[in-house]
Formats: structure tokens, sequence, C-alpha cells
């Protein structure tokens, strides 16, 4: 069954080794130093330079189309036979995002609200970056319901790095 495993940076080799990825997805601030491990070919590694902000702010990127559109292209071309990694610095908003990014991508069937939930009960600390969501729910044609769905699981529990943890694509 097609797993999405979401952690931090810190985590990332232990992540990728513990599940058998052989695709990554890193969000992370441009210039953040990020070591590809192994396991993983340079072809199946999406790097997406992204600030986690949901308003322009000078010295960052602001999440826009072409960065949600790369992870959609990279996401729909995965082959699902091997889990995929998703993290960011923390693993608490831009890689939630996209693993609610990519299961509303993969599966068009599923309710958001319905995902959010499972997300949330997966992570009680993730709390989804807005910004990619809202620009997600305009490409995916969702009407703003994903963005409803995350508003309605609300922010997570604090903390200073999330736990690593996975949702089931299918």
């Amino acid at each position: 069954m097609p797993t999405l495993h979401v952690c931090p940076l810190s985590r990332l080799p232990e992540t990728v080794d513990a599940t058998g990825a052989r695709h990554v997805v890193t969000l992370i601030n441009v210039g953040t130093p990020v070591v590809r491990p192994p396991a993983i070919a340079e072809a199946d590694h999406l790097f997406v330079g992204v600030s986690d902000i949901t308003d322009a702010l000078d010295g960052h990127v602001l999440p826009d189309e072409a960065h949600v559109r790369r992870l959609l292209d990279f996401v729909r071309a995965w082959d699902r036979a091997q889990p995929l990694v998703i993290h960011c610095y923390a693993g608490i908003s831009r890689s939630t995002a996209a693993a609610f990014i990519a299961t509303c991508a993969l599966r068009p069937d599923r309710d958001e609200a319905e995902i959010a939930r499972e997300l949330r009960l997966a992570s009680p600390s993730a709390t989804p970056n807005r910004r990619l969501v809202a620009v997600a729910d305009a490409m995916l044609g969702r009407g703003g319901r994903m963005v409803a769905a995350i508003a309605a699981i609300g922010r997570g529990a604090d903390a200073f790095e999330g736990e690593p943890f996975s949702v089931t694509i299918e």
C-alpha cells in the first residue's frame, strides 16, 4: 500500500532507511544544506526552496503556483512501489501541507475533511502551511474545501520538531 512519510530534516536519513523510501520531497528555505540520503537517486529527490510563510516577507520565498506545480508533478510521477518521504525543517508545516496536498491530488475522490482529520490523528503537531494549501486548493479545483479542512483541524500542538509519521494514499 503506497505511503507518505513525513519527518523533520534531522530525522531524514533514519526515516528513509526505516521506510525503504526511494523518493524524497524537500521543502525548505533556499540555502539550507540538505544531504540527500544515499538510497535516494538525484532524479528521485525534489528540492523546493520555499520559506515557511503565508504572506510576502522581504528576504524570503513565498510559496506560489510554480512550487506547488513541481510538487504535484513529482508526486504524480511517483510510481508508488516504495514509500515517499516528505520533509521540511521541523516536520510540522511545509511537509504536512505537502502530504495533505499529495493525498488530495492522488486521491481526488476522497473528502478533504477526512484527509485532514487523518493527518491530525497521525500527527498532533501538524500545522499545514496555509499558503501552500490555498495555492494547491485553487490548482486542484477543490473549491476552498482543502483550506476549510485545514482550518477545521486547527493549529497543532506546540513542538520544536514533529515526530515522523505516515499516511496511506489508498
